[in-house]
């Protein structure tokens, strides 16, 4: 974290206090890109698309072709609405703090400019400005706004009651993103390709079994469950804690490549199987079923 306090009290206000301020503002000193921006806090300056390059921190990973393509046509018939926040690397050279998304929309515009607040800021406090404005924004994935919440902790050196005060959330909502990203893989694509929703998310991290939290969310896709229906079935597991890794009398804690083999067969029969295996390379796997449709299910599985 950077030690110095404007920085620290311009980012406990918000991001726009932080862009606001004339000590973070390269336009109010010497080497103003332009005569119009000179001596202006918060100018704007016409920026050579050229001089620009994408920011290496953009919490942001994907850009739909397809909104990026409504947005350069928006572009064009209206110009840029919402100037974009670079900082000054050197002698015509530019780094996008906030923005990427209208600055690759302007070059499939075929623009040539686009207008930018010009800020100075080290890593560090880029990495935080790029963050806290790319989780300030509406539109953003929930699984994106989790993710930039651990970059911050991770990074930047937060702990969860200052990430709060940089978001503005209070320390329980912030703790219900991040737990997002203890839900396996297959789950937090769908809540990032947006075919769950959070609320589905949240239920199904009450859910401690793994194989548990699976067999929901196909139903979720199946069935369109509800965050009601989800919450309903979170409730009857009992928050069942995960077995994939427990020892149960004499079985040995399974390694991850044997806890790996038991969720693999659990998402294939749609069952949570359990695998047991002892010190001398016995043991046992067991599949589940609920009544005479489910077992003739998991035998047309097995070929039978």
């Amino acid at each position: 974290m950077s030690n110095n306090p404007k920085q620290r009290s311009a980012l406990g206000r918000g991001l726009s206090a932080l862009l606001e301020s004339s000590d973070t503002d390269v336009t109010s000193k010497s080497g103003a890109v332009t005569a119009s921006a000179q001596g202006v806090v918060g100018g704007v300056a016409q920026l050579p698309l050229d001089q620009i390059e994408p920011n290496p921190f953009q919490p942001r990973t994907e850009f739909k072709a397809e909104e990026l393509n409504e947005l350069a046509q928006s572009i064009k018939e209206q110009g840029i609405i919402q100037p974009i926040t670079v900082r000054k690397m050197g002698y015509d050279k530019f780094q996008i703090i906030s923005g990427e998304r209208r600055f690759r929309a302007s070059k499939l515009a075929g623009a040539t400019t686009i207008p930018a607040y010009i800020r100075v800021a080290n890593d560090q406090g880029m990495l935080e400005m790029a963050l806290v404005e790319n989780i300030q924004r509406q539109e953003l994935n929930p699984l994106d706004i989790a993710i930039s919440y651990k970059r911050l902790i991770d990074e930047c050196s937060l702990t969860q009651e200052e990430l709060s005060e940089r978001v503005g959330k209070n320390r329980t909502t912030v703790t219900n993103f991040m737990r997002l990203l203890k839900l396996p893989p297959e789950i937090q694509i769908a809540l990032r390709d947006n075919k769950i929703t959070m609320g589905h998310a949240r239920a199904l991290v009450g859910i401690e079994d793994i194989g548990e939290q699976l067999l929901v969310f196909k139903e979720i896709l199946q069935k369109q469950l509800t965050v009601r229906d989800v919450e309903t079935l979170a409730r009857e597991t009992g928050g069942k804690k995960n077995t994939t890794s427990k020892s149960t009398k004499g079985n040995e804690t399974l390694s991850f490549e044997y806890a790996k083999i038991q969720k693999v067969l659990s998402n294939h029969f749609e069952a949570n199987v359990q695998l047991q295996r002892k010190s001398n390379g016995s043991g046992k796997i067991s599949i589940p079923f609920s009544n005479d449709q489910d077992l003739n299910r998991i035998l047309e599985l097995l070929n039978y």
